[in-house]
C-alpha cells in the first residue's frame, strides 16, 4: 500500500493554533460552513501536530485546496450579513419578550425550510426561560460585550459578515497571524485582554488590532455550543467551574477526522469538565489534548485568559 498523499491527510489550516480559543472556534466555523455548502463531500475535521502546534485539517471527497475553500465560503459568509440572528438586536441583554419574538421567527424559518440558521443560533444565544436580576435573559457564556464602549455583540457579528472578504479568510486560515486588521473583535482571543496591569501604559485609548477572518469564522462555531437551563442557571456547552471557582471553558483536540455532528457530541462530553479529566478514557475517543482557559470580567467586558493543557 502506498503512503498517504497530502490530500489524503487533509488540507492543513496552517494559520490556526488549536490552543488559541479564537483559532479553535475558527476551525469549527470552517467545518460547519463547508459542511453546509458541500453537503455531499463528506467534510470532516481532524487535528495534527505541526510546527509545535495543533493545527486543524479539513478532509473532503474529492480533496479541496485553499483557493476552493476560500472561494466557496466567502459568499456564504457574506450572505449572513442579512441573517435575522445578527440583526434582531444589537446585544443579548434583552427582555424575555423580545428574545421570544426572535425565537418564534427562527422556528418559522426552520419549519418552512427558508433558513434553519436562525434557529441554530437561537439555541446558542440564550433562553427566555431564565432571567437575570435586571430582568434580561440569561445568555451564552461566549458573550463578551453588551454595548459598553460602542462594542455590541450581535451588531459586531453583522458587521463582520459584511466586512470580511476572501483575503481576510485566506490570511486567517493559511498564514501566520499578524493582527493587521483594526476593530471588530469578538474578544475570544487572549490577545484581546488589554488590562492596564499587564501593559506599560494605559491601553484604553489604543486601537484594537485583530484577525478579522478568524473572528468571522469563529461566529459560525457558536451553534455547536448550545445553552440549556440547569436549575436556576443557564449553562453553555463546554463551560464549567472546576473546583467551584470561576468560569472556565474546556475544549478537546482530536486526531481522527470527524464530521460536524460527531464533533458536536465530543464538545459536550461531561468528562471534559472534571478537575482532572480522565485522559485514558478520552484518548479512547480519539482525544489527544485538552485545553482550558478562564473567562474573566474586566470592567464591562469579558475576556479569555491564555489556555493551559489539563
Amino acid at each position: 500500500m502506498s503512503a498517504p498523499s497530502e490530500n489524503d491527510k487533509g488540507l492543513l489550516l496552517a494559520g490556526l493554533d488549536g490552543s488559541n480559543p479564537l483559532a479553535f472556534l475558527a476551525a469549527l466555523g470552517t467545518l460547519r460552513t463547508l459542511a453546509r455548502v458541500w453537503p455531499k463531500r463528506g467534510v470532516k475535521l481532524g487535528w495534527q501536530c505541526d510546527t509545535g502546534c495543533w493545527r486543524p485539517t479539513i478532509v473532503t471527497s474529492p480533496p479541496a485546496d485553499a483557493a476552493s475553500v476560500v472561494s466557496v465560503m466567502r459568499p456564504e459568509l457574506s450572505r449572513a450579513a442579512q441573517l435575522k440572528a445578527f440583526r434582531f438586536a444589537a446585544d443579548l441583554k434583552l427582555p424575555p419578550d423580545k428574545f421570544t419574538s426572535f425565537i418564534r421567527l427562527a422556528l418559522i424559518q426552520w419549519h418552512d425550510g427558508s433558513d434553519p440558521r436562525c434557529a441554530e443560533f437561537a439555541g446558542a444565544f440564550g433562553s427566555e426561560a431564565l432571567t437575570n436580576k435586571d430582568g434580561t435573559i440569561q445568555d451564552t457564556a461566549f458573550r463578551t460585550m453588551s454595548g459598553a464602549g460602542r462594542q455590541h455583540f450581535l451588531a459586531f457579528m453583522a458587521e463582520l459578515a459584511r466586512a470580511t472578504n476572501g483575503e481576510h479568510l485566506r490570511m486567517a486560515l493559511f498564514n501566520p497571524w499578524h493582527y493587521e486588521e483594526r476593530k471588530l473583535s469578538m474578544r475570544w482571543d487572549p490577545f484581546d485582554d488589554r488590562r492596564y496591569a499587564l501593559r506599560w501604559s494605559d491601553p484604553s485609548g489604543d486601537v484594537i488590532h485583530t484577525v478579522r477572518g478568524a473572528n468571522r469564522l469563529a461566529i459560525e462555531a457558536l451553534p455547536l455550543f448550545p445553552v440549556a437551563p440547569v436549575g436556576a442557571a443557564l449553562r453553555t456547552t463546554g463551560f464549567g467551574s472546576p473546583a467551584g471557582r470561576g468560569v472556565f471553558w474546556t475544549w478537546p483536540i482530536w486526531e481522527p477526522s470527524l464530521p460536524v455532528d460527531t464533533v458536536r457530541s465530543i464538545l459536550a462530553l461531561p468528562g471534559l469538565q472534571e478537575d482532572s479529566p480522565d485522559r485514558l478514557n478520552l484518548a479512547a475517543r480519539g482525544i489527544t489534548e485538552i485545553f482550558r482557559c478562564e473567562r474573566i470580567t474586566v470592567g464591562k467586558f469579558r475576556n479569555f485568559t491564555p489556555p493551559q493543557p489539563v
